[in-house]
Order: C-alpha cells, then structure tokens, then sequence
C-alpha cells in the first residue's frame, strides 16, 4: 500500500471516527434536555433511567416512581401507556418490568424476609406493611403458597413512610425495622401479622433503603406482588390467583 493510500485510509478512519463522536455528543445533549426538563417538573424529582422510545422523537423516562415520555426538544410529556398496535402490547409495562427486575436483581436475599418453597417453581417479591390488613390476610396464606411451588420474599414498605411531618419515625417503620432486627425475623415478622407488636430492637437494617426502592419502581400500596420478571401481577390474591397470574406471566 502507498503511502498515500495509508493516509487516505488513515483520515477516513478519523472522519468516520469524528462522525461516531458527533452523534454521540447529540445524544447526550438531548438527553441532558430531557433530564432537565422532567428534573424542572418539581423539587427533588431523581431521574433513574433515561433512553430512547419506541414513539419517533420521544424518550422514555422513569423518574421517581413514574415512566413518562418526553419529546427530545424538552417541550412535551406524555403520560400514559404506550401500546404497540401491531403487536398488541403494552410497551410501557415492558420496560417497567426490565426496571424492576434489574433493581430487585441488585437486592440480597439476606435483606428479604424469605418464606420458600420446599419445590420451588415460582418466586415472588412482596412488598409488605406489617399492619396492613389485606399483607395480613395475604400472609395468613404462606403455607399454601409454599405448598404451590411458590417462594415469597418480603420487602419492607411501611405505607406511613419512614417519618412523619414532624420529622419522627412513624410507628409502622420502628416495628418493621423491630421485625428486622428480631432475633428470629421470621417469626417476629408473622407475630407482627397477627397482631404482636415486635419487641425493640436495633441493627443495622434496609427497611428506609426498601422503602425508597419500592418508590423508585412505582409501588403506591401494600401488598404489592412482582413476579422474577419484574412484572406486578397482584395486591392481595388467593394461592389459585397468583398461580393464574404467574401462569399467565410466564405464557405471555
């Protein structure tokens, strides 16, 4: 090869190269609009994922418990389900799924409350409020959902939060973080579902840490049920319900 063949080959490679920087930089600047537009919806507002959307010329957003689309501008938001017409589905329920699947992906077992299957052939993720009434009746349950096949690990979500207005910690968040902390958490936990109040305790817990990722993925009430792909397939629901459900996840 000639050295000016070398040196054709060479800035072609560079022009090329300066074409892939290009559009790069064009996408991170629209999606540093994007962020700054939905960031300016209020005060606090955590962008946690940001990429490109089916629908030409949006980006689809999760950000603090909600998935909307923005347009790349910054100047428009939709908000809503996104549905593929050819397919049949729901796009928006997808991509919540992969978030979620990939954030309980990331939370250890050892910071669940795990009551499993002998022979299992389905887990679930529950995020729970001790003295919920409906988690209350969900839990009464936990032998008949073992005996299905079905492994449920619970994840702590106080509904009053973690603290009141005055800046306190609720009660429902001290008595989780008691049933954590217990001795023996999983009896502590199903005491607490009947009615007793959990002694005092303290450790280092992830109860306000559960608390901000059921938010994250969009919880609003206990009992909420995910399923291994990160779908939500149910609040309270019998053993023959959630294998329905989870059936008709796995078939879908």
């Amino acid at each position: 090869m000639s050295k000016f063949s070398m040196f054709k080959k060479l800035i072609l490679t560079l022009s090329l190269t300066g074409l892939a920087f290009s559009a790069l930089a064009a996408d991170d600047a629209t999606e540093a609009v994007v962020r700054k537009a939905v960031m300016g919806l209020a005060p606090g507002v955590q962008v946690d994922k940001i990429e490109p959307a089916p629908l030409p010329g949006f980006y689809q957003v999760i950000a603090s418990g909600q998935l909307v689309y923005v347009s790349a501008d910054g100047k428009y938001l939709l908000n809503g389900d996104l549905l593929d017409l050819s397919s049949k589905k729901n796009i928006s329920e997808r991509a919540w799924a992969d978030f979620r699947k990939v954030q309980l992906d990331k939370l250890p077992e050892s910071q669940r409350i795990v009551f499993a299957a002998a022979n299992p052939k389905y887990k679930v993720t529950v995020f729970t409020d001790v003295n919920c009434g409906y988690c209350r009746a969900l839990h009464e349950h936990i032998a008949d959902f073992n005996k299905a096949g079905i492994s449920v690990e619970y994840v702590a979500w106080p509904r009053e939060g973690v603290t009141s207005t005055s800046g306190a910690p609720t009660a429902t968040y001290t008595e989780m973080v008691n049933v954590w902390c217990a001795a023996n958490p999983k009896m502590a936990f199903t005491e607490a579902k009947q009615g007793k109040v959990p002694k005092a305790a303290t450790c280092t817990n992830p109860v306000k840490d559960e608390f901000e990722l059921g938010v994250k993925l969009g919880v609003t009430g206990t009992p909420t049920i995910v399923a291994d792909d990160g779908r939500v397939v149910g609040g309270y629901v019998t053993p023959d319900q959630l294998i329905k459900a989870l059936n008709k996840t796995n078939g879908s």
